[in-house]
């Protein structure tokens, strides 16, 4: 059984299973699925500021973050006891795209350490991509009213036309990143 477990789900199996948590949390409560929301009920229940947007009743949604707690813990546990035997690989082509832009070393998997190694963190220019990234994307699940998890499963299986739209622009904008933002990028960071 462990090892069926371990081996990677086509979609066909994996996107039922995650389509199905949308229902089971609606019957289970009527709670709605989504993960950007958690960040705000942690700082609402840890930073004793005064600040409107972090005054609300976060216990009432507590739920949640046993929710996110339970991704965690399941990714932790999956990671020990189902890691697949196979070893994962970047395909070809994305090699090949990636080594134009100035990426060869895909020795530790999926991670190519001339982006993700620790020898990379400590440049200048790499550590603006993350914390400019990381803000970037903070900015945009709060100004979208949720992340992709939220309005692409949540939001478009209640048939929310503000969800749809909010999918076809993270969309947009994920190719848009990956043909001319990427490019851009890593020539002007000379990776």
């Amino acid at each position: 059984m462990i090892q069926f477990l371990s081996q990677p789900w086509p979609w066909y199996v994996a996107g039922p299973l995650i389509g199905l948590t949308v229902p089971t949390l609606l019957l289970l409560g009527n709670k709605a699925f989504g993960i950007s929301s958690s960040l705000r009920h942690i700082c609402a229940a840890c930073v004793p500021a005064n600040i409107d947007f972090f005054r609300y009743d976060w216990r009432k949604e507590s739920w949640n973050l046993w929710f996110v707690g339970g991704i965690a813990m399941g990714g932790l546990i999956g990671n020990q006891l189902l890691t697949n035997p196979a070893a994962l690989t970047i395909a070809p082509a994305t090699q090949e795209a990636l080594q134009q832009l100035g990426v060869h070393d895909f020795s530790s998997g999926l991670l190519p350490l001339d982006l993700f190694g620790w020898a990379s963190m400590t440049v200048g220019k790499a550590l603006v991509f993350l914390v400019l990234g990381g803000f970037l994307v903070g900015f945009g699940t709060r100004y979208a009213g949720g992340c992709t998890s939220g309005h692409a499963i949540m939001g478009l299986s209640n048939l929310q036309w503000p969800s749809l739209i909010a999918t076809v622009c993270f969309m947009i904008g994920g190719f848009a990143m990956t043909h001319l933002g990427l490019p851009f990028l890593m020539r002007l960071a000379g990776l």
